[in-house]
């Protein structure tokens, strides 16, 4: 039977997985939700059951988030694949590893709320971070060419000394081989549009971050 999933060399726009937050987050108890009808919150006991494989991009996913910063974990990649999240669109896995390696120094204390540590903790989580550890996952899609999974993230900044969970849905899309070809990661039911000043900024930070990060030149 023909392999319903992308080809690597499908131009990454087509990749781009548009996960209907409310269909695949919301909660049938209503005042569990969010005002925009979504709940990010992972209920692990309802998680979809997957094969081993799709278990693994899970695990190494979230072995980064956690911040791993290993080339086993980064190898989860096609070599052209997409990140995309509100801070940062890399469309090669060498810039995708600039979001997770290195450890910049960061701004002086006080001069950042907590979304402006989010916006560069894949640039230097070892730095900013007393610990980043993943609390909770539930997968709530699997298909043939797509993985998605609800996230609860906690984050301990060094300086500030308090602990953040943060939860958010992130999609992969897969190619035949099982590579992750587009990594979405949603904070909120809100798309992105890849336009404007803010698709510039994004782009900007995946482009010139592994001159700070400087992850592996193999990957």
């Amino acid at each position: 039977m023909p392999s319903t999933a992308p080809s690597a060399t499908v131009p990454q726009g087509q990749h781009e997985p548009r996960p209907d937050p409310q269909a695949l987050t919301s909660n049938p108890d209503s005042s569990q939700n969010a005002p925009t009808d979504v709940d990010y919150t992972p209920h692990p006991e309802f998680s979809l059951k997957v094969p081993p494989e799709r278990e693994a991009i899970v695990k190494a996913i979230t072995n980064l988030y956690s911040g791993s910063a290993s080339e086993e974990d980064m190898r989860v990649y096609a070599e052209k694949a997409v990140y995309d999240d509100p801070w940062s669109f890399c469309d090669t896995r060498y810039k995708i590893a600039g979001q997770w390696y290195g450890t910049p120094s960061p701004p002086p204390p006080g001069s950042y709320d907590f979304l402006s540590l989010m916006s560069i903790i894949r640039s230097g989580i070892p730095k900013l971070f007393a610990s980043t550890k993943t609390l909770a996952t539930e997968i709530v899609k699997n298909s043939a060419d797509t993985i998605a999974w609800k996230q609860t993230q906690e984050y301990t900044p060094k300086l500030v000394h308090f602990s953040k969970p943060v939860h958010s849905l992130v999609t992969c899309t897969l190619d035949e081989e099982g590579k992750v070809v587009y990594h979405k990661d949603q904070w909120n039911h809100k798309d992105y549009s890849h336009e404007g000043l803010g698709k510039v900024m994004k782009t900007l930070n995946g482009d010139y971050l592994t001159g700070v990060t400087r992850p592996p030149k193999d990957l």
